[in-house]
């Protein structure tokens, strides 16, 4: 039961006995009773006082229970009010049509008080419920946001100081051995590396937390696939033999920014290419890259695989493995790709997901809404 105020309940009936009647028990029970005597009434009232519960009955003049019901259902303010119906129909045909408007009980006339009340606390105790949850999910969502921020911080003070460290020794051997041409060569090299890595560390962080909506623009899905291998050979340069399997028509569209959608697709392909053990020939570092469209799980969604046959996730990172700076590579300032990917499909409502195959190597799969 509510525990800070009242529990408000509207009683709907066109009959002025039954709501007297209800409204006299419910009273009694410490409950703020609001009274409809139709369909229109009802509406009107829940636009200006939104109640914890409504006790709705279905034979009305005008409009009836059920369409009462489908409209309160149909509009986001008044979607989550529990509605029990009251009919006269005891029919197995009668309950199912209430249920499936979006009633969550039926009571049946003649009307049973102590039923009535009974049902009535139950639902308002499952509302309680559902707000403890909504309050605990919020609570627990800034907990995450904490953690997320707090590794972050940790992760770019750890990589930025390693970086740093390096860009300076490798300016100091420079100084030091000035007189060498290739140890200079390859100082300045290594040292635009260091740097390199710290400018992208930074701009990752800039893509965490930039909330602008994206633009999106109808493009074609083979264009976009094409265009992220040819990224990953060009601008990465990543010699991939990359198998393109193609499970969908080829004149199939897909509302989707092109940068962000080849960054990401291009993040998982690399991902897959440095899987492979080092001296793996590149013939041998197989990569296959699938494209459908998936309507298993609720709306049509493009879902692109990216499977390898590399060494697999290590499980020392399975549990962690799209936490900021969590990366089984060695090298410094890794171990960003998978949260800005992710970060940034979820904004766009897709996800990516990582699964060990059966035999060897890692699927990754991207789903993206058409």
């Amino acid at each position: 039961m509510i525990t800070n105020r009242k529990p408000k309940i509207l009683v709907v009936d066109d009959q002025p006995i039954n709501i007297k009647l209800l409204q006299r028990t419910l009273e009694r029970q410490n409950m703020e009773i609001l009274v409809a005597y139709n369909g229109r009434e009802c509406l009107n009232i829940v636009k200006q006082d939104l109640p914890d519960l409504i006790l709705l009955d279905i034979m009305m003049p005008e409009i009836d229970g059920i369409e009462t019901c489908k409209r309160l259902k149909a509009n986001p303010t008044t979607e989550a009010i529990p509605i029990i119906l009251i009919t006269a129909k005891a029919s197995k045909e009668g309950k199912l049509e209430g249920l499936n408007a979006g009633a969550v009980d039926y009571i049946t006339k003649p009307i049973d008080l102590d039923e009535t009340l009974a049902r009535v606390r139950t639902q308002l105790r499952l509302q309680d419920i559902f707000r403890e949850n909504l309050e605990l999910q919020t609570r627990l969502s800034g907990v995450r946001k904490s953690a997320a921020v707090g590794a972050i911080t940790q992760g770019i003070t750890h990589n930025l100081n390693n970086l740093l460290g390096a860009a300076v020794g490798y300016l100091n051997l420079i100084k030091n051995g000035y007189d060498s041409p290739d140890m200079v060569k390859r100082s300045v090299m290594l040292m635009d590396n260091a740097i390199n890595r710290m400018v992208d560390i930074i701009r990752q962080l800039g893509t965490l937390t930039n909330n602008e909506r994206i633009e999106l623009s109808t493009q074609s899905i083979v264009y976009l696939l094409n265009n992220s291998v040819d990224r990953l050979k060009n601008e990465h340069e990543v010699p991939a033999l990359v198998s393109l399997d193609l499970q969908l028509d080829e004149s199939t569209t897909i509302a989707a920014n092109p940068e962000i959608f080849e960054i990401i697709l291009v993040k998982l392909l690399i991902n897959a290419w440095e899987s492979y053990a080092k001296g793996t020939a590149d013939a041998d570092r197989t990569i296959n890259l699938t494209a459908r469209i998936s309507r298993d799980n609720g709306p049509a969604m493009l879902e692109v695989k990216v499977i390898d046959c590399g060494a697999g996730i290590d499980p020392e990172v399975t549990d962690t493995l799209f936490e900021p700076f969590i990366t089984s590579k060695t090298s410094v300032g890794r171990g960003m790709g998978l949260t800005i990917s992710r970060h940034t499909i979820r904004n766009l409502e897709g996800e990516i997901t990582l699964k060990p195959n059966a035999n060897n190597g890692v699927t990754a799969t991207m789903t993206h809404p058409l």
